[in-house]
């Protein structure tokens, strides 16, 4: 997508009489893993995880106290030395770490959503899964929800307008149609050669 890092499952363009049209993004999500790993709230994160750092601190001051052994040794001045606190194997120091080891993979790879929307790659975004994944406040702030059910697709929700750059929209065509290009090109088993050969004998 224009604007960003990521990829879309399905785009869309809406010609427009007297303007260059409106963009549409489609994200389909077919497990809660999936769904989940892609909706995460930047903000919530950030806070959770500031906590959890502070609680780090707070450990690591009283296991430098009680484990004065734990120093790695490797520098010449005490303030600068490093500690091996993983050594003791302290299940609530351990149970910090991990959650927040987990925390940073989700604030930097689960946020698809929220940065599509407030890169505004499209005019609208619409969240696209069976009935049974449905939940209202799983949807993603700003998007719509497309709910499948019996063979068909009801809106659940209905997006919020994002105001995009004309050239934004025109760039996001342009993605819709090199992505449609390359498509044919591998159904018909049209080689880039081929397409290069053809340029030429145009221009000639």
């Amino acid at each position: 997508m224009p604007q960003s890092r990521f990829r879309a499952d399905v785009a869309a363009f809406r010609p427009a009489a007297n303007a260059i049209g409106c963009t549409a993004i489609f994200e389909c999500k077919q497990a809660r893993p999936d769904l989940r790993r892609d909706n995460c709230s930047s903000a919530t994160v950030r806070e959770r995880l500031e906590s959890l750092y502070k609680r780090r601190q707070v450990l690591e001051k009283h296991l430098r106290i009680h484990y004065p052994t734990l120093r790695a040794g490797v520098s010449l001045f005490p303030e600068f030395d490093s500690h091996d606190f993983a050594a003791i194997e302290h299940r609530g120091y351990a149970n910090v770490i991990r959650q927040m080891t987990a925390l940073q993979n989700q604030l930097f790879e689960g946020t698809k959503f929220e940065k599509l929307l407030r890169y505004r790659c499209a005019n609208v975004f619409f969240l696209v899964l069976p009935n049974e994944l449905f939940r209202p406040s799983e949807v993603p702030i700003g998007w719509g929800a497309l709910v499948e059910s019996a063979g068909s697709l009801t809106l659940v929700n209905k997006p919020i307008w994002q105001e995009t750059a004309s050239e934004n929209r025109l760039r996001f065509l342009q993605r819709i149609a090199s992505a449609g290009t390359r498509q044919l090109n591998r159904r018909l088993e049209i080689s880039f050669e081929e397409i290069h050969q053809a340029r030429r004998k145009l221009i000639h």
